[in-house]
């Protein structure tokens, strides 16, 4: 039993058990709480607390799925190139609203950061919590933050987005599509973007596109701000 549990297979053949177990709940129940990503995480920590398996193992093969999250994130290009007219048409609005939406994202970081009196290293690890995985390890690394508490906040700001986009657009009122899908990428990365995607093709491209833009941002903005 030993050997199957540390095989990469096992993280692998979980992870993706889990999450077709998520999408049939979500089916099933047509609730935006059933979220599948949800459901396969609490699957996953379920099962490993339970039967008492090392994370190790199960990271062994879950590390071969983590390699796939920069080539999935860059796919989304292709909704880009087909929305690229509405993208030419809207370029600067664009380019100020992912800037707006980068400086709202880490000052409001930094503001609660600073009135709970948490640590550099917290801060550090939290402070680029909402852009792609990949760029935010890497920022939080330089800055000298903890790279799990990084992983743990990008998927827990992802999520939140996916599952609150929708609500926030009608609270909001927020009637414009490429403004719609702005406001998702910019706060959420790629799982809200697979939430702008089912809005419309519109919101799925403009979020595609925050993605990058806030990266970018971020990056650039990070040193003066920390």
């Amino acid at each position: 039993m030993a050997e199957i549990l540390s095989s990469p297979l096992f993280g692998i053949a979980l992870s993706i058990a889990a999450f077709k177990v998520g999408l049939w709940v979500n089916q099933k129940i047509r609730n935006p709480i059933a979220n599948p990503l949800i459901i396969a995480m609490t699957i996953v920590v379920a099962t490993l607390t339970i039967f008492k398996i090392p994370y190790d193992y199960f990271e062994q093969g879950a590390s071969f799925i983590v390699m796939f999250l920069a080539p999935v994130t860059a796919v989304l290009a292709l909704t880009v190139y087909r929305q690229r007219s509405i993208l030419r048409s809207a370029f600067l609005p664009i380019v100020i609203g992912t800037f707006a939406g980068s400086l709202a994202a880490m000052g409001s970081v930094l503001f609660l950061s600073r009135i709970l009196g948490l640590n550099d290293a917290v801060v550090a690890s939290l402070i680029p919590k909402s852009v792609t995985t990949p760029v935010a390890i890497a920022l939080a690394e330089q800055l000298g933050g903890l790279p799990a508490l990084t992983i743990a906040s990008t998927v827990i700001t992802g999520l939140s987005g996916n599952l609150l986009a929708p609500a926030m657009i009608k609270v909001f009122a927020v009637k414009d599509p490429i403004a719609q899908g702005v406001g998702i990428g910019c706060c959420s990365h790629a799982l809200g973007t697979t939430k702008a995607m089912e809005i419309g093709d519109v919101q799925g491209a403009m979020s595609s596109i925050s993605i990058s833009l806030s990266a970018l941002w971020t990056v650039v903005l990070v040193p003066l701000l920390f």
